[in-house]
Formats: structure tokens, sequence, C-alpha cells
């Protein structure tokens, strides 16, 4: 399981979307979560507010990157939610949206349509303005 160590300093970091990536949160997960990033390819130092959380046997994981977009669900894996701000790679803590509504034109990946139907609960905006 995903472990953190709370007493760490933080560090400024970002893409500066955060501020425009989650729309409105309506739920979220209460305190976030530590979550697994080994799927996530080792150049991303910083993960984006907006990438998609999965969970499988209790674990928190954030849904895997290939080719430049977000990666299928395997056998027993299910979408959680969204992430809300930008995380640092060496200290995956983060606050997990579960409902409401999402910029998908500046999520890290498109949104595909089995993210979309997997989070019933969150509303993608914007996805046809992506670059």
């Amino acid at each position: 399981m995903a472990e953190s160590t709370l007493n760490q300093t933080s560090k400024v970091f970002g893409s500066g979307k955060d501020g425009i990536c989650i729309i409105k949160c309506l739920t979220d997960i209460p305190g976030g979560r530590s979550l697994d990033v080994s799927r996530i390819p080792a150049e991303y130092d910083v993960i984006s507010a907006g990438h998609i959380v999965i969970s499988k046997a209790g674990q928190y994981i954030l849904l895997g990157v290939t080719g430049g977009k977000f990666a299928t669900l395997t056998e027993g894996e299910s979408y959680v939610g969204v992430l809300r701000t930008a995380i640092m790679r060496q200290d995956p803590r983060g606050a997990i949206v579960t409902s409401g509504q999402v910029n998908g034109a500046c999520t890290p990946f498109p949104i595909d349509d089995a993210i979309a139907k997997g989070l019933p609960h969150i509303e993608f905006l914007f996805t046809d303005k992506r670059n």
C-alpha cells in the first residue's frame, strides 16, 4: 500500500492550471489519500491536477499513461475520481474529487468515453477545446 511521510516540507511547483482544472468540487475523499505512482512514467516528476485516480484492492492508484493517453483499466480496477491539485512524485499525497465539474481542456491527457462513464458524478466540460 502507498504510504507518505507527513512531516515533509512543501515545495512550490505545478503548471499553473490547478486553479482552472477543477471547476467545482461538490464532494471529495476526506483527508485525501497517499497514491501509488508506479504506473506513471519516470519522467513525470509532477503529476498534474486533473489526473485520473483509480482503485484496486483498497489501494488508490494514479491511472497509468501510455502513448500520451490515459491507460485502460484492468480487471479488478475501478475509477475513483480526479486529482484536485498537482502533486510531486516523491510525495504522492493528493486530494481526490469524486463529484463536481472538471475542465477537460486542461486535464493532463484526454478524457475518453470510458473515463467519463466510469465517473458519472463528474461532469467533464470543454473536452472539445483541447489543443
